[in-house]
């Protein structure tokens, strides 16, 4: 079985497409599961409101055009999920609107993701006093593996994100090994999964998320894996699975993982 457990919808600004098209091409792709994860809503100030994500007035909207794309999936032999990308921020009171949202609603699956460009994550970065890039980078790493450690999430998806769209000017993992490796051991501990993300193929670095020698350290330390395509047009649908599956492989992962109402189910790796 092929997956992908991230995918956009036009209702966060910033995608192309309605769901129903994705499924067709996951379809031709033949991927048997796609999971549905449009930005979740964050009405306060500073997360990036305006061409990044739906506000919560979306939802209901959001529910309806993911369960037609499901009708559609049904024909073409395609599981249709609907998960959401949920954020990790440091200040627990100021994701509690977030918090009644994810309890309000039933996520089949629930991504993590530090969005390091945002306006309030910059503030966090200034009230940090984190000025030099390893600064920065040590700084989100802590964040990640702090938002890994609250169970909130089902997989922290794009981990080494913060190496694109310029919070940083360079960044190399092995600089940053104590940080990374607690980040990945939070993972462990929390029993949730780490996303690999095939969209950094297309961006700046040319390289998956997150970077292959983190991926060393997570199979050496055991961390589970979900994969997504981060996809905001339908072309993109399992994007670069053929260069990704194999180098997990060769990497000693075996399994993969997606999430049904909650539920994190297991299956082999296929190249």
């Amino acid at each position: 079985m092929k997956i992908d457990c991230h995918m956009h919808t036009p209702l966060c600004g910033h995608a192309n497409g309605s769901p129903s098209e994705y499924v067709e091409w996951a379809a031709r792709k033949r991927l048997q599961l796609v999971t549905f994860t449009c930005h979740i809503p964050m009405d306060m100030g500073g997360f990036g409101n305006t061409g990044i994500r739906m506000k919560v007035k979306h939802l209901p909207k959001y529910f309806q055009i993911v369960d037609a794309a499901r009708r559609v999936g049904e024909r073409l032999g395609v599981e249709v999920l609907c998960g959401i990308e949920a954020e990790i921020y440091p200040d627990e009171q100021v994701l509690a609107p977030m918090d009644d949202t994810l309890k309000a609603n039933d996520f089949d699956f629930i991504l993590g993701s530090l969005h390091h460009f945002i306006p309030r994550y910059q503030d966090r970065l200034r009230a940090a006093h984190a000025r030099t890039d390893f600064q920065k980078v040590e700084t989100y790493f802590e964040d990640l593996a702090n938002g890994a450690a609250t169970g909130r999430y089902h997989s922290i998806s794009h981990p080494d994100v913060i190496r694109i769209y310029g919070t940083v000017s360079h960044f190399d993992p092995a600089d940053h090994e104590p940080s990374i490796r607690r980040f990945l051991a939070e993972v462990v501990t929390a029993d949730i999964c780490m996303e690999v993300n095939t969209s950094g193929f297309i961006k700046e670095s040319r390289q998956v998320h997150p970077d292959p020698l983190i991926l060393d350290w997570a199979s050496e330390m055991g961390v589970k894996l979900t994969i997504g395509s981060d996809s905001h047009n339908p072309q993109s649908v399992g994007q670069f699975y053929e260069t990704v599956l194999p180098l997990l492989k060769e990497k000693g992962f075996t399994h993969l993982h997606y999430h049904r109402a909650g539920n994190r189910i297991a299956i082999p790796i296929e190249t």
